[in-house]
């Protein structure tokens, strides 16, 4: 017997309008159908509907992970900072991170993720060989204090992550891992109803080395990705990689200076030359951990500044400022130029490639220099992929051009190999008797940024749409409004609970019929069953939401139909 759910009863109050801050469509209509109601910025409270929707996913979720092995575990959200220091974490985060002290002025956070404290329980609890693969995961809520939070549930400070981590004593066993929580997360996403992209992507703060991100193609996306539309290669943007093709440097001109007033950026100096930015060399200067660094890249392309962090962690980049020029003979503002940095560390991205030849800053007020060639008059110390990603841009395998789409990020998986396991020395005895350092998998899903992809991908005109694995009842019967209709639509709801189906009845009082219909369509279950005109003769209206295909059944064929 399943539960019938009465409107009269439920604590659900609908909305005709959108929220005035509701940018997207999860926070317009999760908010209208009183799914979640905002409790401050970045955090929400989850009303009756919304906890269904939200559980029906962490169960295909724990259903998954159930199959591969996961052994489920709940570690606690307020947690020492220790841990966190100890990997380096505490200050790679920043002010990402919650931070509190308790009454005895003891330090600690709220969990933004586990990996250093499930790395101790496993130290713990596994001494042996014998103890492990082992695949540990939860469902908890983590925090992350967000400077713009948005998006209604898909960017808050507190969110719900199912997180999970595999424990081996081999890189193969580590790649088995990562190749069983692959397959589950296809599988999950299938079973949600999700379309999505597996893309190449890099690993951040996590560590570690391979690392694949799972996102879902929708506008309101913050994830920027590239898809080949000539072979299968995809990847966040921050993971395209450019290859270095290196060309002679024998042949060019000699370098030579041109005067260029007034002319400190890529569009006047090219308009003043006559030339395409392209043919410029483009030269940004920043601080990394308060270290002047130049970035080189072509004079039409901008440098991605996440990318770069990216590169450069867990140190600190920022942008120079006028004062960082002062007393500063070396650095001609507006003017730089690779091939007079002396100390400069040059860092360039590998479009800028021995043998390509360029106009830049002549490293002197109002001049620029032409023919300065990359390996025969100035060096690169470092490559680095740091251009913002372009429609059109080289596919890294074919070469054919990439496409650029929007998407939110549903999950993340990584192979983190020791990182942890080195800071915490997690070693078992191997089966030499020796010690083994054991290496790491972690595998990440947003079970709350799930359900606002749902809505992103899946909403209409009208509404919600959830699929059957996700709604928060398989069938919503409402009652038009006399007393037959709304005797007729509880007998049905009865029937229907008997025989294990889910059901939403609308036999709310003194509420209209227009009414009940707009909320129906607004709240999303999957089917619609109507109590209405016909209801005397026991004649029912049976509406798809999804396709709004209608019909017309007896009691007994829409009980048998629903029951199926």
């Amino acid at each position: 017997m399943a539960q019938v759910q009465r409107m009269s009863r439920l604590m659900v109050k609908t909305l005709r309008d959108d929220p005035a801050d509701a940018e997207t469509l999860n926070h317009k209509l999760l908010v209208r159908a009183g799914y979640v109601r905002r409790t401050a910025a970045g955090i929400w409270t989850w009303l009756p509907l919304g906890k269904k929707v939200y559980e029906n996913v962490a169960r295909i979720v724990r259903e998954e992970m159930d199959a591969i092995g996961g052994q489920e575990v709940l570690l606690p959200a307020l947690l020492p900072k220790e841990p966190y220091e100890a990997s380096g974490r505490y200050e790679e985060y920043g002010d990402l991170l919650f931070r509190l002290k308790d009454r005895k002025g003891s330090d600690y956070v709220l969990g933004p993720t586990h990996e250093e404290i499930f790395t101790q329980v496993v130290k713990d609890q596994c001494s042996s060989y014998k103890d492990l693969p082992v695949i540990l995961y939860q469902i908890q809520t983590k925090y992350r204090d967000e400077a713009r939070p948005r998006a209604g549930v898909l960017r808050g400070r507190e969110f719900q992550m199912k997180d999970s981590y595999s424990f081996d004593t081999s890189d193969e066993g580590l790649a088995e891992a990562y190749a069983l929580h692959r397959g589950a997360y296809q599988r999950i996403f299938e079973r949600l109803g999700l379309d999505y992209r597996i893309v190449s992507a890099v690993s951040g703060a996590m560590g570690g080395s391979a690392s694949e991100e799972f996102l879902a193609p929708a506008p309101a996306g913050e994830d920027t990705f590239v898809d080949c539309p000539e072979c299968d290669y995809a990847a966040n943007t921050e993971a395209v990689t450019f290859a270095l093709k290196p060309v002679s440097v024998e042949g060019h001109p000699a370098a030579e200076e041109l005067d260029t007033p007034d002319t400190p950026t890529i569009e006047t100096l090219a308009e003043h030359l006559g030339v395409p930015a392209s043919a410029t060399l483009k030269n940004l200067l920043v601080k990394v951990d308060g270290e002047i660094v130049a970035v080189g890249v072509p004079g039409d392309r901008e440098v991605d500044l996440g990318k770069l962090a990216e590169h450069l962690a867990p140190a600190e980049v920022e942008l120079v400022t006028a004062e960082d020029f002062e007393g500063r003979d070396d650095l001609v503002r507006g003017y730089v130029g690779p091939q007079g940095l002396g100390k400069v560390r040059y860092l360039a991205d590998p479009r800028v490639a021995p043998g390509t030849s360029w106009i830049t800053g002549a490293n002197k007020p109002d001049t620029h220099a032409r023919n300065v060639v990359c390996g025969r008059d100035f060096e690169v110390d470092d490559y680095l992929d740091v251009v913002v990603v372009e429609a059109g841009d080289p596919c890294p395998l074919c070469g054919a051009g990439l496409k650029l789409g929007r998407a939110i990020e549903i999950g993340h998986i990584f192979q983190l190999g020791r990182k942890y396991a080195d800071t915490f020395q997690l070693d078992v005895l191997g089966q030499n008797g020796k010690p083994v350092r054991v290496t790491m998998g972690s595998y990440g899903i947003g079970v709350s940024r799930a359900v606002a992809a749902l809505v992103e991908q899946t909403a209409d005109e009208q509404g919600l749409c959830w699929s059957k694995e996700v709604a928060p009842a398989d069938v919503h019967v409402v009652a038009a409004g006399k007393a037959v209709q709304t005797e007729l639509a509880l007998d049905v709801a009865a029937q229907l609970g008997a025989a294990g189906v889910r059901v939403l009845v609308d036999d709310r009082a003194g509420v209209s019929p227009g009414v009940k219909f707009t909320d129906a369509e607004l709240i999303g279950v999957p089917q619609i069953l109507v109590a209405g005109r016909r209801s005397a003769e026991g004649v029912l209206e049976l509406k798809n939401r999804r396709t709004g295909e209608r019909e017309e059944l007896s009691v007994a064929e829409a009980i048998a139909r629903l029951s199926a």
